[in-house]
């Protein structure tokens, strides 16, 4: 089982991810936090992320890997933990300008396909380009967005948590920026992939987005297992 959570930045589509995934016994895949393995490796690099050529050779030879540690998940940047470190604003900048390189795209969707495709059980993979891309026939497809000031304010409250120093405008503004970047690349751009179920969680409690986003999968596999 294949499920595709899209959406903008600030959605909750790596929380839910991870509480369907693990509701459901399947793999959980962060694309996202792919993406930003990749910018911390050009920033280590010492490259502009504007040098594509060079992006894409750091790109190609940087080995990224996603575990499961004591029920959390790690991102491994050549056998090194970066997790806390990929989640820093400054990477998440430079996330967003990799990413809107093709050949960038194009290695990290192969290694997206293989990781989601080797899973025994399922996989469930939360990015902006998954059920457009990724895997356009999953199983299920759902498309998470909310208002700029919700996912800002949410974005906001996540850095206070992990003890990065922002402000909530500076939030606001990095949020928007990335939509721009994200809906207008001319590679994979963001948008509502065809057939999927549209949730606007502006209004809407984590808990019941997370209810309602089961009782779909679960109306329509009621005959197996889950």
């Amino acid at each position: 089982m294949i499920i595709s959570i899209d959406g903008p930045s600030g959605a909750g589509k790596s929380t839910l991810g991870k509480m369907i995934a693990k509701e459901l016994g399947l793999l959980y895949l962060d694309t996202g936090a792919m993406y930003r393995a990749v910018g911390l490796a050009v920033l280590e690099a010492g490259i502009g992320p504007e040098d594509t050529d060079s992006v894409v050779k750091v790109v190609r030879n940087t080995k990224i890997e996603l575990k499961e540690i004591a029920g959390e998940l790690r991102i491994f940047l050549n056998d090194i933990d970066v997790s806390d470190q990929v989640r820093k604003a400054e990477i998440g900048q430079i996330a967003s300008i990799v990413s809107s390189i093709p050949e960038v795209r194009r290695i990290l969707v192969e290694k997206q396909r293989k990781i989601g495709l080797s899973s025994e059980k399922g996989c469930v993979l939360d990015g902006r380009d998954i059920g457009t891309v990724v895997f356009p026939d999953a199983d299920f497809k759902f498309f998470l967005t909310a208002n700029p000031e919700t996912r800002a304010r949410r974005r906001y409250e996540e850095n206070l948590q992990r003890g990065i120093t922002t402000t909530y405008e500076e939030t606001l503004a990095e949020i928007k920026e990335r939509d721009i970047r994200d809906t207008s690349r001319e590679d994979s751009p963001l948008r509502i992939p065809k057939g999927a179920i549209l949730i606007d969680t502006s209004e809407m409690g984590l808990k019941e987005v997370f209810e309602r986003m089961l009782e779909i999968i679960r109306k329509k596999t009621s005959t197996s297992r889950i």
